[in-house]
Formats: structure tokens, sequence, C-alpha cells
């Protein structure tokens, strides 16, 4: 059974940092891109950063400068570390293997397996 797990979250003070994870299990996805998308309550749910198969780095706009993804294909694992965070980062943080070699990274409708995703709340 494929799985994607994540971790990591919780609840911390603004400007506090945090550090994702999301172990695969089931397959190896050194050959996929992986993403990390986020969905805050109300809200639609938004790209944060990908990272190809070869090291490929895409952020969306807003966490350029803050948000840092890496990969290590060893441990079929996927991180996000989230420096100088804010409250509008509050959101549940899923990862995410695309399932396709084309089409933009930033794209959810291209990603094939998901995590059950983990919360980060940042309190003002």
């Amino acid at each position: 059974q494929v799985q994607l797990v994540e971790s990591g979250g919780g609840l911390v003070q603004s400007g506090a940092s945090l550090r994702l994870s999301c172990a695969a299990s089931g397959r190896s996805f050194s050959g996929n891109t992986m993403g990390w998308f986020r969905q805050a309550p109300g809200k639609e749910r938004e790209f944060v950063a990908a990272i190809s198969w070869s090291g490929g780095i895409y952020y969306a706009d807003s966490m350029k400068g803050r948000f840092t993804i890496s990969r290590d294909n060893a441990k079929n694992t996927v991180y996000l570390q989230m420096n100088t965070l804010r409250p509008e980062d509050t959101a549940v943080y899923y990862c995410a293997a695309k399932r396709v070699l084309y089409g933009m990274d930033n794209n959810g409708e291209l990603y094939g397996y998901w995590g059950q995703g983990t919360q980060v709340t940042v309190s003002s």
C-alpha cells in the first residue's frame, strides 16, 4: 500500500520555525516531483513548493525566502523547512507526489498521491 505520511506540524508563535517531513512507503518516489500544498479553513488549496527528481525547486512567490523544500531519496522522504512563520501560514499542510512528468508543478490536479496532512497553527 502506497502511503505518504506527514509529520512535524504543531502550534507555534509568530516568528518561529517548523520542519515538516513526508515519509513515503509502498514504492519509491525518487523519480517523481514531490510537492507541498496547504489549505486554510474556508480557503482553497494552495501550492507551497515542489522539488523534482533531479533537485529542481519551485516555490510559490509568497513562500520564497522563508520556506525551503528538500528531499532525501535514500529515505524516500521530503522535507519543508518553514522559518519566520506568520499567522497567515496557519493551515493543514499536505505532501503529494506528482503522477506525470509534464505540466506545472503548482497544479494539484497533476499529483496522484496525497498524505493525510499535518496541522500548522501560528499564533500572533
